[in-house]
């Protein structure tokens, strides 16, 4: 193993450790009927008005942006070998 790959590695564990975390502190959403639960209608709330500056929100985007970043790793570890080992 080179020394990226152990590298990678880590950087892995730790997004995915990372992202565990932060998904497990958010709130699950509730629907009020099985109407809502089929038609994905949810009413107006405080959340929803304000979606970029409540915890969740930001708890949302945070964890969008680290699957991001951990696609981003998982392809680098397993593609930058193909091309150094040539």
């Amino acid at each position: 193993m080179s020394v990226l790959e152990i590298i990678g590695g880590i950087v892995i564990l730790l997004i995915s450790i990372i992202t565990i975390i932060i998904c497990l502190s958010q709130e699950q959403k509730s629907q009020d009927s099985m109407t809502a639960a089929l038609t994905g209608a949810t009413a107006d709330s405080f959340y929803g008005k304000n979606e970029g500056r409540t915890k969740e929100a930001i708890l949302n985007k945070i964890t969008r942006a680290l699957a991001i970043i951990l696609f981003a790793v998982i392809l680098a570890v397993n593609i930058v070998p193909l091309f150094t080992n040539k």
